[in-house]
């Protein structure tokens, strides 16, 4: 599907995402670890499921919601280092617990940094609004403005947490050429 750069309504129906929870500046050391934790369960658990029953998948793109204590999208104006996140890959339905378990193990006898962090969980984020950013990270004010713009637009409001899939790697991508999608659930408004 492609994305577009103008707001539009979304539904995300529920769907099984390996999670980790954390708190910290994005270009700290401790949430490079938690990237990493993310990556290494996720490949071991696709390998894993290749190897042992035939089931192949492409791993999903890293997602991530944000906020800071008292402020679920306003987040940009706090310290970094008071930011929370949980960093979210889409897994197949057919991926367990059991799965997890032993790509967190697996992850583990290789030295990875914090798998035993990651978790599998469900997640519906319901009706939400979203547009294609590109650009820096730190440029992505404006465009949530405009999200919330047409959220109130069509009688809604923000609810939730703020929400990024990342379709660029940032450590290959200059940050004028990245592309992230920015989504944010809403609700009507009362």
């Amino acid at each position: 599907m492609q994305q577009k750069k103008n707001p539009r309504l979304v539904e995300v129906k529920l769907a099984q995402f390996l999670m980790l929870s954390g708190q910290g500046d994005p270009s700290g050391d401790g949430f490079q670890v938690a990237v990493g934790a993310m990556y290494s369960v996720a490949f071991a658990a696709k390998m894993t499921k290749k190897k042992e029953e035939g089931l192949d998948y492409k791993v999903c793109q890293l997602e991530g919601q944000w906020w800071a204590e008292g402020s679920t999208y306003d987040f940009i104006d706090q310290p970094r280092d008071s930011w929370k996140y949980n960093l979210m890959i889409r897994v197949p339905d057919f991926i367990t617990a059991a799965d997890v378990q032993k790509a967190i193990e697996t992850a583990s006898q290789k030295g990875k940094e914090g798998v035993e962090k990651v978790s599998l969980e469900t997640y519906e984020e319901g009706l939400c609004v979203q547009a294609l950013h590109l650009g820096s990270y730190a440029e992505e004010t404006p465009l949530i403005r405009k999200i919330e713009d047409f959220a109130r637009e069509n009688g809604k409001i923000f609810h939730g947490l703020h929400h990024e899939i990342y379709l660029s790697d940032a450590r290959r991508v200059a940050p004028e050429k990245l592309k992230t999608i920015l989504r944010h659930p809403i609700i009507d408004v009362d």
